[in-house]
Formats: structure tokens, C-alpha cells, sequence
């Protein structure tokens, strides 16, 4: 897929193709303007493709975006909630838009909430949480009802260490039951740990995609701070 801005001039992402499996956390680095944010808007539904196609759960993007977008959660990068509804009629809002039934919905909050330390502002205002306590509230909606596909864009970026640990340990939960992960993250070291494959985008294409162990092999490193280096230089 492609997709261009500024009446063409200006290609944000280059003729991509990629895949991502059941069952996988997949990375997806790249520098600042290489065309991350740009391909999770596209896969959402958010943005449409100047070309090419997406394919989630074998549904089209395009021609079924209500069967993709109820199979999926999208965490952006600057997440956007309702200010004037408390952290539980937010969560409710959300389980009632997904179907999600009464009495999972609320094993689920208790569940993220504790995951979060969130409970004890769960019944405040939302403007008055801090960056991380929004970036909290809005990772528990998303993933309220169980997605198939949970994608992230930068999704550690605000959280403390101990709910960024959090996170990460429910990611590997959630793809250990067949789901799938997709997030962008600057955080090089969490990638290297976390991801069973990782893509790297530069100036809107593609320039690598594997394990570690094949993007050691290609570039002849250890370490995929060098890797990302050598191969965005």
C-alpha cells in the first residue's frame, strides 16, 4: 500500500507490503516521519490508502471496516478522551460500543484496573488525570473487549515503569492465546526483548523484517540499536 500527502509530492509510505501472524508480537520502528503513524491510520480505518490493500482478519478495511474495527483495538500515540466523563463511564461507554456483556465487562475492569493501578481514580473526572493516568484509561478500554488484533502506537510512552511492565507482560498473554500484537515504539531495547519479528520503515518503505536473528544475520550485529542505526543512516 502507499499513501502520499501534499497532492503526491510528499510519499509517506512507499509501495508496503507486509504480513503479521497469529499469535505474534511484531514491532514496527522506524525514525520520526518514516511512516509509522501514517500505516497504523491506514490499517485503522482512519486514514484511507492511496493505493494497494488491507487485510485484518480477512476482512477489507475497505469494504468491511465495521467487521475489522470490531476485531481490533487502536491505542494512538496522543490518545483523545471524553474529559467530562468519569474513568468508569468511560470504560462503560466503550464495553457498551463493543457488545461487551455485563458480567465480563466488569471481571474485565476490576481486572485492568488492578493491572493498572487505577482503581482508586476510576470514579474522577478524566480531566483530571495526569498524561499517564490517560494513557491507562484508554489502554483498559481498548482492550475490554478481548481484540484479535490490539495495535499500538507508542503505547509506552507516558506510563510508569511498573504499568509499562504491565503491558508488556499482558502482550505476551494475549498473543500466548492466538492474538496478535502490532505497536510502534522508539524503545529499541523493548522491541529487542519483547517482539517475536520486527519491521523497519525509512522514508515510507520498508527496509527490513524478521526475528532478531535474521536481522542480525543481514546486517553481521548483535544489537538492534546498531541494527536501526546502520540500516536508517
Amino acid at each position: 500500500m502507499s499513501k502520499s500527502y501534499n497532492k503526491g509530492k510528499v510519499k509517506a509510505v512507499d509501495d508496503l507490503s507486509l504480513s503479521v501472524r497469529p499469535g505474534e508480537i511484531f514491532g514496527f520502528l522506524g525514525p520520526n516521519g518514516a511512516g509509522k503513524t501514517t500505516t497504523i491510520k491506514m490499517m485503522v480505518g482512519l486514514l484511507k490508502a492511496d493505493s494497494g490493500t488491507i487485510s485484518i482478519n480477512g476482512y477489507s478495511i475497505e469494504r468491511e471496516p465495521i467487521a475489522v474495527k470490531q476485531s481490533i483495538s487502536y491505542v494512538p500515540d496522543n490518545p483523545e478522551v471524553y474529559e467530562k466523563l468519569t474513568g468508569i463511564e468511560y470504560l462503560n461507554f466503550l464495553g457498551d460500543v463493543y457488545g461487551v456483556p455485563a458480567a465480563a465487562r466488569r471481571e474485565r475492569i476490576a481486572r485492568f484496573l488492578d493491572l493498572f493501578g487505577l482503581t482508586g481514580a476510576v470514579n474522577n473526572l478524566i480531566q483530571s488525570y495526569s498524561h499517564g493516568m490517560r494513557q491507562k484509561i484508554v489502554l483498559i478500554g481498548a482492550l475490554l473487549h478481548e481484540p484479535q488484533v490490539f495495535i499500538l502506537d507508542e503505547p509506552m510512552v507516558g506510563l510508569d515503569p511498573k504499568s509499562s511492565h504491565s503491558l508488556k507482560e499482558y502482550m505476551k498473554e494475549h498473543c500466548a492465546g492466538g492474538r496478535t500484537v502490532f505497536f510502534s515504539t522508539h524503545i529499541l531495547e523493548v522491541a529487542e526483548k519483547l517482539c517475536h519479528r520486527i519491521g523497519i520503515i525509512h522514508q515510507g518503505r520498508l527496509i527490513a523484517c524478521g526475528t532478531m536473528e535474521e536481522l542480525r544475520e543481514q546486517s553481521r550485529d548483535k544489537s538492534l540499536e546498531n541494527i536501526f542505526l546502520e540500516l536508517t543512516e
